[in-house]
């Protein structure tokens, strides 16, 4: 048994990169993007190559395995391990060279290939492979898996673009891998010599995308004996790679993406061998079962999406193929929202049209692209024979086969017949001369079955191969050779069997929470604040799982590993809309805090901010605004209250408005619409509620109140004070009743608020048939306007605007409705996205550096776009944690939409729209 506790003083001793063997560490890495688990030792994350080479000789003496890990995206199983994990991406990730003249770049492992287009791009290169996880996948793991993506129909794998890698081996040797044998381990020669006959006429041959095993034909003597281009596709069994040389192509300046329309699945993927004589870039091609009503696609029940590097190519494609329907799209902005839907698509087919949940495992076997169609048939008649459903995509250019399939992973009926199909689904895959791996290796999910592919002769020259790398076994055990029985250690048998745990292992680690840099969407902000994995909504599943499982993290919902990385969850539910799974870390979150403060003594956020609805009730009813707002602006008294509160010391106290908003207007009946009084509104920013009552009058939609006191609970949520929240929901469903009676459309301003009672509500209060009626009548204030006054004509204002789309309307809302509207009133530009960082009490609670977060978050996309806009552009915000963080950060007042057309109507200068 290992002595852990030496083991980690010896590594501490000499490695000067981050030595953890805590449980958080641990729990980070025990899943990659693939059905396993295995809990290592410890983790380090290494400096340099001097680093790695002194982990691998501690461990070598200490007879423990070591694993390589980039960004944890494989989904095969072979980025976990039992012994120690190496964690790239924290210091070695770096572009060490970029040479445009030679097209080549020098990199580290743990360089996110994102990266590396962004800094080829201005040459107007790129590195060829691309899979549809660059934006976080990292070379390093790219070479370990030999990763493929759309383009390597042109471009080739990632073994046809490296030139030379430097390895460092378990048993401390180190190898600079190109061509020929001379750096390459003694007696590689001699083994390729021995064995030329069953490396020529065992491994299929015919087509680009035989990945599994090892690719040692790539060493025979016709071959130019390539022993890096071999190493490739390796999966960490035979050591670490600590730099690489890779090539980098010319983009095509003007590329063209051909969308084909056919009436079936079966029939794109008979065409798409066809179209390889014209020179595409790409052949994807996917069904719509997998598109589920995507827009911009051409008639048809399947697609190809064919990228041609020129208009005229793309033309002579067109004629040249028999589709139903054709889209030809040359702007770039076209083409991306387009690629989207592919890149997306690893995340969308875990989820079936049902909402059931699907998993990898044969995610991505290939055959030669003329058996496609033919295999294909075969393949949906196997799932059905196993009463399985899944949604096959993919690269069909090159007979690649992405697909997700709806196995049960945790009983033992289910585990046995995943166990059987996998094992028919390898003969068909052979009998159609395939590889069980088109793309991301074999790993733990396939590698038992690798004698069925080669057979023992090939198998058993594997294992020699390995063992000249790595005599004593210490490089990843248990894959490719002498593998582990593909349904042992499945991640899901350890979760008990409860709906949150069935929540939680929803993360399947595809890992577009961990993409670096400002996007289209809000996911995820902490993280790209912080960096870290703990603070990506991966992170934070993976250690609510290991809290469900009880190994790692023992201390169950008490847990300190999983508050600290719960503490900077902004709750900004950008998760929900851009995780491809739609994991709910807002929910989760207020789930583990409702549980974990169970019986104790809560922070005093919990109660201060939590409870802000009661505090403010309190303090309008006693006509105590003014003193608290002068309160709040005595920096002794103001500095005390904050104490008290939990309430960080950087921030002002908002005061609230001396008259609330439903004191200060009364509705003349019950209106067409109910305006929800929400708690910012009613107490806090009263003039949005003025504004909004203003226009929707204008616009021939009388208001109304509520006929009591509602909330949407959203304060006691995002503190975890559940069964408080239940029982304000509850009250407030008492009270609405009668307006759900009436179809009364219930108009609210605060997103957040209305995204509560739309999301949160029907989830809090499933029993209870009226959550689901009230959150079907919540509209926001441009929908309530577009849907029930569409003859309505807003003012113009023909002015530019800034600002941003609250993070949860973007999340459950939507915005599409306010962009019409902000269209029509000739208000022109973006809102941004991201998150403001403030979100809600959040950028207010005292500690574990939430301020700073809350801060840096505002500087990403929404603090540099107010400074850069125009001096005429109005900032608008309908979120009153938005208008509070610009007024607090960037000293600028922001404006809900209705505050800005209402200002119009009342100058009654701007003409209407026409």
């Amino acid at each position: 048994m290992t002595d852990t506790v030496e083991l980690e003083r010896a590594l501490r001793g000499t490695v000067r990169g981050e030595v953890d063997f805590g449980a958080s560490a641990r729990a980070l890495v025990t899943m990659d993007a693939s059905n396993y688990r295995r809990v290592p030792l410890g983790v380090v994350a290494p400096r340099d190559a001097a680093d790695v080479r002194e982990v691998l000789r501690v461990c070598r003496e200490a007879g423990v395995p070591v694993v390589p890990r980039g960004g944890g995206t494989s989904i095969a199983g072979q980025a976990v391990g039992t012994g120690v994990v190496l964690d790239f991406t924290r210091h070695m990730a770096a572009l060490v060279r970029l040479d445009p003249e030679a097209r080549t770049a020098v990199v580290q492992p743990g360089l996110v290939l994102g990266a590396l287009r962004a800094a080829a791009a201005p040459y107007g290169l790129t590195f060829g492979p691309d899979p549809s996880t660059w934006s976080r996948c990292t070379l390093g793991g790219m070479i370990g898996n030999n990763a493929c993506g759309a383009h390597s129909v042109a471009w080739g794998t990632t073994a046809d673009n490296v030139a030379e890698l430097d390895v460092l081996t378990y048993g401390g040797g180190r190898h600079r891998l190109s061509r020929g044998f001379s750096d390459a381990p003694a007696g590689l020669r001699e083994l390729v010599d021995r064995n030329l006959a069953p490396l020529r006429t065992g491994m299929p041959a015919g087509f680009p995308r035989r990945i599994s095993g090892y690719a040692l034909d790539a060493l025979l003597p016709e071959r130019g004996a390539q022993v890096a281009r071999a190493f490739c596709g390796s999966e960490g069994t035979l050591g670490v790679v600590t730099e690489a040389v890779v090539r980098l192509v010319e983009v095509p300046a003007e590329p063209v993406l051909v969308v084909l329309g056919y009436a079936d699945e079966s029939a794109a993927a008979d065409a798409a061998a066809g179209l390889l004589p014209y020179g595409p870039l790409t052949v994807e091609g996917m069904a719509a079962d997998l598109v589920r009503g995507a827009a911009g696609l051409p008639r048809g029940g399947a697609w190809l999406f064919v990228e041609m590097p020129d208009a005229g190519a793309a033309r002579a494609l067109v004629r040249a193929a028999d589709a139903v329907d054709a889209a030809v799209v040359a702007d770039r902005g076209g083409q991306r929202a387009l690629w989207r839907i592919r890149e997306d698509a690893a995340g969308t087919a875990t989820r079936l049209p049902g909402g059931e949940m699907a998993w990898p495992g044969w995610e991505d076997c290939a055959v030669p692209p003329a058996r496609l169609g033919a295999y294909l048939r075969e393949f949906r008649a196997l799932l059905a024979a196993h009463g399985l459903r899944g949604v096959p995509y993919g690269h069909f250019g090159e007979g690649c086969v992405h697909v997700r399939i709806d196995f049960d992973l945790v009983g033992p009926e289910g585990v046995r017949r995943f166990r059987a199909f996998s094992a028919e689904l390898a003969s068909l895959v052979v009998a159609h001369g395939g590889s069980l791996s088109g793309e991301h290796g074999d790993g733990r999910a396939r590698a038992e079955l690798l004698p069925r592919m080669y057979g023992d002769d090939v198998v058993r020259v594997f294992g020699a191969y390995k063992d000249l790398w790595d005599p004593e076994g210490g490089m990843n055990p248990g894959v490719l050779v002498r593998p582990e029985p593909l349904d042992e250690g499945l991640r899901l048998t350890v979760l008990p069997p409860t709906e949150f745990a069935r929540e939680v292992g929803r993360c399947v680690g595809v890992a577009k929470c961990r993409t670096p840099g400002p996007g289209p969407g809000v996911m995820c902000p902490s993280y790209r604040v912080t960096g870290e994995e703990r603070h990506s909504t991966r992170g934070r599943a993976r250690l609510l799982h290991e809290m469900l499982a009880g190994e790692v993290v023992t201390d169950g919902w008490r847990s300190a590993e999983v508050r600290e990385a719960l503490d900077l969850c902004l709750g900004c539910k950008g998760c929900l809309s851009d995780c491809p799974v739609g994991v709910d870390m807002a929910a989760y979150k207020a789930e583990f805090l409702h549980r974990h403060w169970a019986g104790r003594i809560r922070p005093a956020a919990h109660y201060a901010m939590g409870g802000l609805p009661g505090w403010l009730r309190l303090a309008a009813a006693l006509r105590l605004a003014p003193l608290v707002g002068a309160a709040g602006r005595a920096p002794v008294l103001s500095s005390l209250v904050k104490r008290l509160a939990g309430i960080t010391p950087e921030r002002e106290l908002p005061a609230p408005a001396r008259v609330p908003f439903t004191r200060g207007w009364r509705p003349d009946g019950p209106g067409e619409v109910v305006l929800w009084p929400d708690t910012f509104t009613e107490y806090l920013a009263p003039g949005a509620g003025h504004a909004a009552v203003r226009v929707l009058a204008d616009a021939g939609l009388p208001a109304g109140l509520p006929p009591g006191r509602v909330c949407c609970g959203l304060t006691y949520v995002s503190t975890g004070r559940l069964d408080r929240a239940r029982a304000v929901l509850r009250r407030t469903l008492d009270v609405m009743e009668p307006v759900l009676d009436e179809r009364r459309p219930v108009v609210v301003l605060e997103p957040s608020c209305a995204a509560a009672l739309r999301g949160d509500l029907p989830q809090l209060l499933r029993d209870d048939p009226r959550a689901v009626r009230l959150a079907g009548a919540v509209r926001t204030f441009a929908e309530a306007l577009e849907e029930y006054a569409p003859h309505w004509a807003p003012p113009r204002l023909d002015r530019p605007v800034t600002g941003q789309t609250h993070c949860h309307q973007h999340a459950v809302l939507g915005d599409a409705a306010d962009r019409r509207l902000r269209d029509r009133a000739g208000l022109t530009g973006e809102l941004e996205g991201g998150c403001c960082g403030l979100a809600g009490n959040f950028g207010f609670e005292r500690g574990a550096g939430r301020y700073r977060v809350s801060a840096d978050c505002a500087e990403e996309r929404l603090l540099p776009a107010v400074r850069a806009a125009d001096a005429r552009a109005a900032v608008l915000a309908d979120g009153y944690s938005c208008r509070t963080q610009l007024a607090q950060l960037g000293g600028r007042r922001a404006l809900h939409l209705a505050e800005l057309l209402a200002s119009a109507l009342d100058a009654g200068e701007v003409p209407r729209e026409q």
